[in-house]
């Protein structure tokens, strides 16, 4: 099986590639717009996969894409929120050469418009995948088995990085699109405008029998499990997701940025992106280990899921969900064709078995 993975040597989709490097079944082309980083990072890799350094980019159009000749395209690249006037171009190409896609939108309007390719998908008999990482795949899955079937009437999540994981310059790009931008979300059974960075709340990551992480204050991010979770849970009357990145003063001057926004005194972070993206990678102290949290009510009682993940285990979690896609495809498990969100692509149990291969904790708390 070959798979195209664009913004192979960054930040996810190097972490991808090194998931699947044991899997012999698999050509992996390392694509980006350098051929030389592409190539330096397939020769410091070593595996059972082989590995295939290539340049391509969104312009590169359906010809090199035929030329490359793809079962399956991973995007890993981003921001996904800046992909312009024709964010899905190379959506269509991949379709055209007659390749499926997945990719890792964490831009909500990104994976609600994916459903546009719905028929071309179906017509071509390939599957089309957005937003395949931890929001909300991981987050759904968690939803499903804390409500077991039962309606939710609410539910909050939030991501606690480890001060030390490496963040992409695209990630923190994307932040700063949206920090302090208007975001609708659902408060109390209605659609209200929040804020991004700057709602909050505060929570205790801990799993018993380990060392639980500091409380840590969660800051509303723009991610498609807030027009996803309401739509796969009707009954849902409040839909929150945050993250919780550290150290806490460099939350604090995020916080204070996306108030300049808010308040209208920058139209954006965004030319600022490059900044933030040295200070978060340069500023760095703590304990090196994170945690995400998943919180539901039903039938009145609440429910709790925690995760904690030691040392370099957890920016793996994000590229998990196209990992444990990719081997079921393998296996003869192939998606079904059709574009949608990628939501319910898995169950958690699926994440339990990686989870376990990396010591990665996680367990269902009850109040």
């Amino acid at each position: 099986m070959r798979v195209l993975v664009i913004g192979g040597y960054g930040t996810f989709g190097g972490r991808l590639i090194d998931l699947l490097l044991d899997e012999p079944r698999l050509t992996l082309i390392v694509a980006g717009r350098d051929l030389s980083k592409a190539d330096s990072f397939c020769r410091a890799r070593r595996g059972a996969a082989t590995l295939v350094p290539a340049r391509f980019d969104r312009q590169s159009g359906v010809e090199e894409m035929k030329r490359l000749a793809p079962d399956l395209v991973v995007d890993a690249a981003g921001p996904f929120q800046l992909y312009g006037d024709d964010p899905y171009q190379t959506v269509r190409a991949a379709l055209d050469a007659g390749a499926n896609w997945i990719d890792l939108a964490d831009g909500q309007q990104f994976v609600a418009g994916i459903a546009d390719f719905d028929q071309l998908a179906r017509d071509k008999q390939r599957f089309v995948l957005s937003g395949a990482s931890s929001f909300p795949v991981l987050c759904a899955a968690v939803v499903r088995r804390l409500a077991n079937g039962s309606d939710v009437q609410s539910i909050t999540a939030g991501i606690a990085p480890s001060p030390f994981a490496r963040v992409g310059f695209n990630v923190v790009r994307a932040i700063a699109s949206y920090a302090g931008k208007p975001i609708r979300v659902l408060c109390g059974g209605q659609w209200q405008t929040l804020h991004a960075l700057i709602s909050s709340t505060t929570r205790t990551i801990s799993v018993p029998g380990h060392e639980p992480l500091p409380a840590t204050r969660f800051a509303l991010v723009e991610v498609p499990d807030l027009a996803v979770l309401p739509a796969e849970w009707p009954s849902a009357r409040e839909v929150w997701v945050g993250a919780g990145p550290t150290p806490a003063i460099l939350h604090r001057l995020l916080w204070c940025a996306a108030w300049l926004v808010r308040l209208r005194i920058l139209p954006s972070l965004v030319p600022f992106a490059a900044l933030m993206n040295w200070s978060i990678n340069t500023f760095r102290w703590g304990k090196h280990r994170g945690g995400m949290f998943v919180e539901i009510v039903t039938g009145g009682r609440t429910r709790r899921w925690h995760l904690l993940a030691e040392g370099d285990t957890g920016p793996f979690i994000p590229s998990m969900a196209i990992e444990a896609i990719i081997r079921k495809c393998l296996d003869g498990s192939i998606p079904v064709p059709g574009a949608r969100a990628a939501h319910r692509e898995l169950e958690l149990s699926d994440y339990e078995t990686m989870f376990a291969r990396r010591g990665i904790v996680a367990k269902v708390l009850d109040d």
